[in-house]
């Protein structure tokens, strides 16, 4: 699937010839995946822990929150889960051993829509009050069986309660912040690598006179010398005429717009491994049919990668007619025009 050719037409408009920039180039691969790798590497081993801590601290202020809320596990029932439905994430992590939401939902026996809804914070609004005080119950008698007393030392003996120190307090937030940043640990460094992508795209992008723009207009009326980032295009759902919006992380109006040009769409791509990218591979070309048989052959995606995407992942995004620019050489993106 590739662009149209030089001089040729659509709806009588002259368009201009599609220019490779990696995907035509197979000869560069092999030395570009370790070039690749390498960058991800120095980046996870320089940043990802900062990232990580980060997260982890405003999720121990989240954990010491729920034990104030529970006056420190010692009130654990069903009224304060309706109360606080929010608080059952920490909860989870606060048992020995710390439940999945899928082995709370079998251990207590309770609705899987209920304990889902709760993880979002919420509560079901279509369940009735018989149900959910039932299973309430059994969430919070499933907890307070499973609760994990090394951490939670002061509940070592029930019939003996005591208040626990401030030093106790803190050890066992952080001990259940670290179990619940370790259940997301990929997130949040994909999602701290996502933000630094952009950030680089955006400071290339700025160094050559672009101005970023909060509007989102049309794609064909955007402004030249302009982007945006984490934009929602409008694209046909197969061939009705229903629509559905498709994210791209970033978009960019070249300078010199010409009859019929089209801005370039950049979707920001890092991976840590080489398994999961291929398992995603088909999301990118699933994207660019979409764009395609909506705005024609003139649209671009263009994915910018940085980490572990092999020759079977750029071959098959090639035979897509999807290119790529590599984060470490940047400058690349000028050949589309920008």
């Amino acid at each position: 699937m590739g662009g149209l050719a030089a001089g040729a037409t659509r709806d009588g408009a002259k368009v201009m010839a599609v220019v490779s920039v990696n995907r035509d180039k197979p000869d560069r691969w092999k030395a570009d995946v370790a070039a690749s790798v390498d960058m991800y590497n120095e980046w996870f081993v320089n940043f990802a822990p900062a990232a990580y801590r980060a997260a982890r601290q405003e999720t121990t202020a989240q954990v010491e929150a729920t034990l104030r809320a529970t006056s420190n596990l010692a009130r654990l029932d069903a009224a304060l889960l309706k109360e606080q439905p929010a608080t059952l994430p920490v909860l989870r992590m606060s048992t020995c051993p710390p439940l999945a939401v899928d082995r709370l939902i079998g251990l207590a026996g309770v609705s899987s829509n209920l304990v889902k809804t709760m993880e979002r914070g919420e509560l079901p609004p279509r369940m009735s009050e018989e149900d959910l005080n039932r299973d309430l119950q059994k969430i919070a008698r499933t907890l307070v069986q499973m609760v994990d007393v090394d951490i939670f030392s002061w509940l070592d003996q029930p019939e003996n309660p005591r208040a626990p120190s401030s030093k106790e307090l803190f050890r066992a937030a952080t001990v259940v912040a670290d179990r619940l940043c370790g259940a997301v640990a990929s997130p949040i460094v994909r999602n701290a690598q996502e933000q630094r992508q952009l950030s680089t795209i955006g400071d290339w992008l700025r160094r050559r006179g672009y101005q970023q723009t909060d509007e989102t207009p049309a794609l064909d009326q955007m402004p030249p010398g302009t982007y945006a980032f984490r934009v929602n295009v409008e694209a046909k759902q197969g061939r009705s005429e229903k629509t559905v919006n498709i994210p791209v992380d970033a978009i960019a109006m070249p300078k010199r717009r010409r009859a019929g040009r089209m801005p370039v769409l950049i979707e920001a791509k890092s991976a840590g491994d080489y398994a999961n990218v291929n398992k995603r591979r088909k999301e990118e070309a699933a994207k660019n049919d979409q764009l395609r048989s909506t705005y024609g052959d003139e649209v671009r995606l263009v994915l910018f990668l940085c980490g572990y995407f092999d020759s079977r992942y750029l071959g098959y995004e090639a035979a897509e007619g999807i290119d790529w620019v590599w984060e470490h050489r940047i400058d690349d993106l000028a050949k589309l025009g920008l």
